[in-house]
């Protein structure tokens, strides 16, 4: 189910859209833990401020989402195409990113705790910037 101004907002709902094509989709503020988003097309969707914990995220595409002010704790992020996505504010708390292709993306103010970004295809800044605030733990 897409998110609009009539839906209610405060009621979760988990969602299977797996391998379903939602480019430019309006999810904002939407509340979906533990959903199956593999393989979904979200291409330019709106993400903005919505709870999606524990969601499944794998080799999805993401192009110039925007997922600003949202909740991604336990995620899985493996494969998926993050390229030139809005991450700013977002919470990434102990996901996956192996394989991720996170290049472009605007996402230094995202809380990255715990999760593997430097398994993930980056920027060079960028890298720079995880390093110092969310550095790779020492084996």
């Amino acid at each position: 189910m897409v998110m609009t101004e009539n839906n209610p907002k405060d009621e979760e709902e988990t969602l299977d859209l797996s391998f379903q094509n939602h480019t430019k989709a309006n999810f904002r503020k939407g509340r979906h833990p533990s959903s199956n988003f593999r393989r979904t097309i979200f291409d330019g969707a709106d993400l903005t401020a919505g709870d999606f914990t524990g969601s499944d995220f794998r080799k999805a595409s993401m192009f110039c989402a925007d997922l600003m002010n949202s909740t991604f704790d336990s995620c899985d992020f493996r494969g998926t195409d993050l390229r030139k996505a809005r991450l700013n504010l977002s919470t990434f708390r102990n996901c996956k990113f192996k394989g991720a292709d996170i290049r472009g993306i605007r996402g230094r103010y995202a809380i990255w705790q715990g999760s593997d970004w430097w398994n993930a295809k980056l920027d060079d800044d960028l890298s720079k910037v995880l390093n110092k605030k969310w550095p790779k733990p020492k084996e």
